[in-house]
């Protein structure tokens, strides 16, 4: 059986998710799991809450515990599979740094953590620890594959691809949900019989084509989305809108709450979350698969300081990704104990690709994953040194990306935008050149639309300053 690393372990749902997964399938049940992270409370937290799952599921699999940086080569020692989910920096300080310091030069963000100034320097501060994986892989298990769940996804499994030997792939849920979310949220409902054809780079790829049993679906979406950011879409009840969105799913609380809070937004003042994206799709023609609050701040258009009715007309969160933070941490002190101390815990496969990944390469049943690879003749009118996240096949030969061709011209044209400051990013990486990192800034689309270049190197080498101990010399 399989040996399946986890690194940062300490991301307890999340693990619960993709290791819970591995329990179920009955190719992996017997896995040694192996559990790595630099906190030990919350290494032992998640081990709890597996030890648990694992026991009610018949005790079949291994599970051993690794904390600190001295025991992450014996976590990684031949493993078949790493899978990583480590935020470095996390909220306190690091995500509290990426929003204030821009903040005093007038650059808002929503997220953070994926492109723009954000985006950059989390970027900076991860790579150098996951080549660190990379280097203690090639020596204990050079022939496992890397499954990177962290952002900034392209910049990050980019890092990893190009610099390293390590078989990476990067994995995002933004292809998994975009089209169930994207019918039920214009009240047109997901039934399984669609087909679809996504492709892009992470957090924005395109959704080409949309059909249900042989019939297009784009003119319709077209139709409803304008009618919903107008705010003239009947949505139905509030009954009727949560069992369209909950899709047959057994209620979450905070996933009811959240419908409930939009519904009763949308009655009152016709506003939504994901005005952005059906913006976006009216103006280039094609959907997006991340979310609003993301897309945001990956262009030029809607967080302008000249005109700030943007973010009410757009219902654009600023700041969103810090009170998340607050929130989810809040939230984890209330439902630790259910998850750690519950004897009786059980759990049911999520939707995620990484023991379907697993199940394929061990049994030789493919799947079809979307995946985040470099563009080795992928999707012909990117640049080929770019992350892009196309289609995968795996089965025993591992994951292989499918050919793509060209994408519609301004879909391209807005991914190389965001394709600009990655490449400049990995570029900071390596050469440890504060110039590089500047670049990279001044590339990126929302911070070119509302700074100098004074005020982005000045907001650069303040946030270079902030970041001592977390990113490398830079000179």
């Amino acid at each position: 059986m399989p040996k399946i690393t986890f690194m940062g372990a300490g991301s307890t749902i999340f693990a619960r998710n993709v290791l819970g997964d591995t329990m179920l399938t009955p190719a992996l049940e017997e896995s040694e799991i192996a559990l790595y992270d630099i906190d030990g409370v919350r290494l032992s937290e998640s081990a709890a809450m597996l030890s648990a799952i694992n026991r009610n599921n018949g005790g079949k699999a291994r599970i051993e515990t690794y904390l600190g940086t001295e025991k992450r080569k014996d976590a990684l020692r031949k493993a078949d599979y790493v899978i990583n989910a480590i935020q470095v920096g996390g909220y306190d300080p690091c995500t509290i740094t990426d929003f204030e310091v821009p903040k005093k030069y007038g650059l808002e963000q929503t997220i953070a953590d994926t492109l723009g100034v954000g985006g950059v320097f989390r970027a900076l501060r991860t790579i150098p620890v996951m080549l660190d994986f990379a280097r203690d892989m090639e020596e204990v298990c050079p022939d496992a594959w890397f499954l990177n769940y962290t952002n900034p996804m392209a910049m990050l499994t980019g890092a990893m691809l190009s610099e390293t030997g390590i078989r990476t792939v990067g994995l995002c849920h933004s292809v998994q949900v975009c089209v169930p979310n994207l019918l039920r949220e214009l009240n047109m409902g997901y039934t399984g019989r669609e087909s679809w054809k996504i492709a892009g780079i992470n957090h924005q790829a395109w959704l080409l084509e949309l059909s249900r049993d042989g019939e297009d679906l784009y003119p319709e979406v077209k139709r409803r989305a304008l009618l919903y950011n107008e705010g003239k879409l009947d949505i139905g009840t509030l009954e009727e809108r949560l069992e369209m969105m909950l899709g047959g799913e057994a209620p979450d609380k905070r996933r009811e709450e959240m419908i409930r809070e939009e519904y009763a937004l949308y009655k009152e003042s016709g506003k939504h979350n994901d005005m952005v994206r059906l913006e976006l799709m009216r103006r280039f023609g094609y959907y997006i698969t991340e979310s609003s609050e993301h897309n945001a701040e990956y262009t030029p258009y809607f967080i302008k300081r000249k005109y700030p009715e943007l973010i009410g007309r757009f219902n654009i969160p600023l700041d969103e990704y810090p009170r998340r933070c607050v929130r989810q941490i809040r939230e984890w002190k209330e439902m630790s104990k259910e998850l750690t101390q519950n004897p009786e815990l059980r759990h049911v496969r999520s939707r995620e690709y990484a023991s379907r990944i697993m199940e394929a390469v061990e049994t030789g049943t493919p799947a079809e994953i979307a995946g985040n690879v470099l563009n080795r003749g992928l999707i012909t009118n990117l640049p080929q040194k770019a992350c892009v996240e196309v289609t995968c096949l795996v089965d025993r030969n591992g994951i292989q990306p499918i050919v793509m061709g060209d994408l519609p011209e301004q879909c391209a044209a807005l991914n190389r935008t965001n394709i600009n400051v990655q490449l400049l990013t990995l570029e900071a990486s390596r050469s440890h050149k504060k110039e590089d990192i500047y670049r990279a800034v001044m590339m990126d689309p929302h911070a070119s639309a509302e700074l100098s270049i004074d005020d982005i190197v000045a907001m650069c080498d303040e946030l270079i300053e902030t970041h001592k101990g977390w990113i490398p010399e830079f000179r």
